[in-house]
């Protein structure tokens, strides 16, 4: 026989942001557990993230120029050179690029499930 289904279970799209609450909570939580060179380099990484985060960014397309990457990397690391006194710089360059196409991929995946369609 049919049974009635609660209100909850019928429409599970409805609790999404719960997930989404949660995958934040986790990230940042990560974050929390970066040795410091990284978790100090993270806001001049994120600052010029926010920077470029607009509609038909490149950062949205498909594959992202490289030039640009490099050109977001070097603001993000002259940020950080200028306000950190301490900084290996020779260090700086990669440790930069890897944290910015982390938080790029991020960045990412967040705008594909937030425009992500249900029919």
């Amino acid at each position: 026989m049919y049974e009635k289904l609660p209100y909850y279970m019928a429409y599970p799209l409805l609790f999404s942001c719960d997930d989404d609450r949660a995958e934040r909570m986790d990230s940042e939580y990560l974050k929390s557990l970066y040795p410091d060179m990284p978790k100090r380099i993270l806001p001049y990484v994120e600052e010029e993230c926010d920077r470029m985060e607009y509609e038909n960014s490149m950062i949205y397309d498909q594959y992202p120029d490289k030039l640009q990457l490099r050109l977001m990397c070097r603001r993000a690391c002259e940020n950080a050179a200028a306000h950190e006194e301490d900084l290996d710089r020779d260090q700086l360059w990669d440790l930069t690029g890897v944290i910015l196409c982390e938080e790029l991929y991020r960045r990412r995946c967040g705008r594909r499930r937030r425009n992500r369609r249900f029919y």
